[in-house]
């Protein structure tokens, strides 16, 4: 077992710990014990993950003198919509799930952010503790409180603020992780540095490849997280600061609503859209064209793609990714709003871009 880090995320009487490193799970042992006064921890998850580290958790939860009673649903962004919210929901209910108790959300974004849902809303809130198995969901979803499901109007338009009682990182899930993955993930830890930590880039800029694994990976886990917990302790429901947090995603979503199903993976398009954004900030001159150059370097230096031709996907359409992005939900007023930057660790909030020209870089850049 390595050392385990421990973050904390400040809401006061909801403030929660996120406890990151190999063995965090074990680690954690006395603060999972507590949460489960009938002495059974309802596990959701889904069959990959199952398959892959249900029966190591349960053993380890069934050391706490824990039995689990698992609800399994189908892997796969399918299960994040509102049929699956109810299959939960109800299953749930069978279980007579009480509000002094916590659910366990096993499995990546989308089963924490179903299951958080999930638990917002049966008996008007019940508590839910994220167990988060890809390094995705560990430096992103997991941690914040944003959970929901999908609709056809787009990703995660319906769902609730719900904060998670303890988060667990924990590397040793990550073990039977694809590279693609591990990669895709990475995205969202050096998002976090290139909004406000530029110290944070430096390092991760000079480990290169080996960030991505062993204690450089906790502590750049840590890091990340720590960063996105100030945040959301300022702004836990995304009125103004929060935004920021969206680095990449407007680009990315668009990218992402774009593409064949299952093509590319969201890390991917948030690392595009983050090499795009920068680049777009250095076009409008708001940015030094160096910096912008040492993100997308850096992103191809650890294996992610930093232009729109690296993803696996390359048919795109400049008009119809700007008009993706007129339906993102930070929207104001119609006017697109832009995640941008001033410098690595200087991102700022553009309420209203100009679209015009927002298209004409996007030409250039699809060409």
């Amino acid at each position: 077992m390595s050392e385990i880090l421990r973050v904390n995320v400040g809401l006061g009487e909801r403030a929660y710990d996120v406890l990151v490193g190999s063995g965090a799970l074990a680690a954690a042992g006395a603060e999972l014990g507590e949460r489960f006064p009938r002495g059974r921890a309802i596990l959701v998850t889904d069959r990959h993950v199952a398959n892959l580290h249900l029966e190591r958790v349960s053993d380890q939860l069934a050391g706490l003198g824990l039995r689990v009673d698992p609800i399994i649903v189908e892997p796969g962004e399918t299960s994040k919509s509102w049929a699956g919210l109810e299959s939960v929901v109800d299953a749930l209910l069978d279980r007579n799930v009480e509000r002094s108790e916590a659910i366990i959300a096993l499995g990546g974004g989308v089963i924490g952010d179903l299951t958080g849902f999930a638990a917002a809303v049966t008996k008007r809130g019940v508590d839910f503790i994220q167990i988060p198995t890809t390094l995705l969901a560990q430096v992103d979803s997991s941690v914040g409180g944003k959970t929901g499901i999908n609709t056809r109007h787009g990703k995660n338009f319906a769902g609730a603020f719900h904060q998670p009682r303890l988060v667990i990182a924990d590397r040793d899930l990550l073990a039977t992780l694809p590279d693609r993955e591990r990669r895709a993930g990475y995205a969202e830890i050096v998002k976090a540095a290139l909004i406000g930590d530029a110290p944070l880039f430096d390092r991760l800029e000079a480990a290169g490849k080996d960030v991505l694994d062993g204690a450089a990976l906790d502590a750049a886990v840590a890091a990340a997280i720590a960063f996105k917990a100030r945040i959301v302790a300022e702004d836990e429901r995304e009125g103004g600061v929060r935004a920021l947090l969206n680095l990449g995603h407007t680009f990315g979503h668009a990218f992402e609503a774009d593409a064949p199903k299952d093509m590319i993976r969201h890390g991917e398009a948030v690392a595009v859209g983050t090499a795009l954004a920068f680049a777009y900030s250095a076009h409008r001159g708001d940015c030094p064209a160096v910096d912008a150059n040492r993100v997308s370097a850096h992103l191809r230096a650890v294996g992610l793609p930093a232009s729109p031709a690296e993803l696996a996907h390359t048919d795109w359409d400049a008009a119809s990714l700007v008009d993706r992005m007129r339906d993102d939900k930070k929207n104001r007023d119609g006017r697109i709003t832009l995640i941008l930057a001033r410098a690595i660790g200087d991102a700022w909030i553009d309420p209203a871009a100009d679209e015009a020209d927002l298209l004409a870089f996007m030409e250039t850049q699809l060409s």
